[in-house]
């Protein structure tokens, strides 16, 4: 079952995450508005959707109330994508991160609550379960957060309830663990590692991983995250609303494993690349050594089932990236 002829605004659809569900649900004849300003997502990841009538753009920015308002007009769903990603980021300036992410996020829930949107779904974080040792991961039990990061995205968990318990409007939270696909973004600062990798080994330089190699994640794919979004606008399983689910795999791999998986499917275009080694560091303030979802909840309220595994899902991801990185 697929959601079709609907109006939906997705935040940060320029994005790695935003631009694939604009794609994905454009594909399944809904209209789509992206709202994004473009400070970390990318034209080029949405240009090929420009001629599509069903889609439109707005740039603009969700710290501005004024443009929120206008982005939801006569939207149906919104999926709130829009964030400043990435603990380092926020460690190094928490102020923006907090403005983009918090103030941002609630600027968006205002003015969705005031164009009666139906619902509102959206970007949460792994990072939420803070300090908590316990695996898996499962949604009630979280601990301290360990960043400015995780404290902005457990902030719009809250924002979220207090929104649907005093205004009654819908929201479901989607904890995004580790997501990685076409359109991630390998160059930046802050690039997520699948990424920048992969970009790495092509251009024949080491990788630097932080620590020994040993923690480990629950790397998601994509497609993964989109079939989550999508489950989450269709159900109308009232037990299933005004919640919070772990978007995951269900599954944990090392960062050797992961490096060892994308030497492995790189050498089929390059055989030089299994020559190349990588490097350790130290580890990463405010990283946790080890990520693993539990998704029963998903499973059982939304009938979620990941149709890729990490691995599955990175022979797919690193072939696109081969293809992408050698035309740019």
């Amino acid at each position: 079952m697929s959601l079709v002829n609907k109006n939906i605004l997705i935040t940060g659809g320029a994005g790695f995450i935003g631009s694939n569900l604009c794609e994905y649900f454009l594909l399944n004849n809904n209209k789509v508005t992206c709202l994004d300003n473009f400070s970390t997502g990318h034209k080029y990841n949405i240009e090929k959707l420009y001629s599509n009538p069903r889609f439109s753009l707005i740039k603009g920015d969700i710290r501005d109330l004024e443009t929120c308002k206008k982005a939801v007009e006569g939207v149906d769903y919104v999926l709130h994508q829009a964030a400043l990603g990435s603990v380092p980021r926020s460690l190094k300036d928490p102020i923006t991160s907090n403005d983009v992410n918090v103030s941002g996020f609630l600027n968006m829930l205002v003015a969705s609550r005031d164009a009666n949107v139906k619902r509102f779904v959206y970007a949460a974080s792994s990072s939420t379960y803070g300090d908590s040792e316990a695996l898996p991961k499962v949604e009630d039990v979280i601990g301290k957060p360990l960043s400015p990061y995780a404290i902005t995205k457990y902030v719009n968990e809250l924002y979220a309830t207090i929104f649907n318990s005093t205004y009654g409007l819908e929201t479901i939270g989607l904890r995004y663990f580790n997501v990685f696909g076409r359109n991630q973004d390998p160059n930046g600062a802050y690039a997520a590692v699948i990424p920048k990798f992969v970009s790495q080994f092509m251009n024949h330089e080491s990788p630097v991983i932080n620590g020994d190699g040993l923690f480990s994640r629950d790397f998601t794919y994509i497609d993964n995250v989109i079939q989550m979004n999508e489950k989450a606008l269709l159900t109308t399983n009232p037990d299933a609303i005004n919640t919070v689910y772990n978007t995951a795999f269900g599954d944990r791999t090392t960062l050797n494993d992961l490096i060892g998986y994308i030497k492995e499917f790189l050498t089929v275009y390059d055989p030089e690349i299994a020559n190349v080694d990588v490097v350790y560091g130290p580890n990463r303030s405010g990283d946790i050594p080890h990520s693993l979802a539990s998704i029963e909840k998903a499973k059982s309220l939304l009938g979620y089932e990941p149709k890729y595994s990490m691995r599955e899902g990175l022979k797919e991801a690193v072939d696109w990236y081969w293809e992408f990185l050698k035309v740019k």
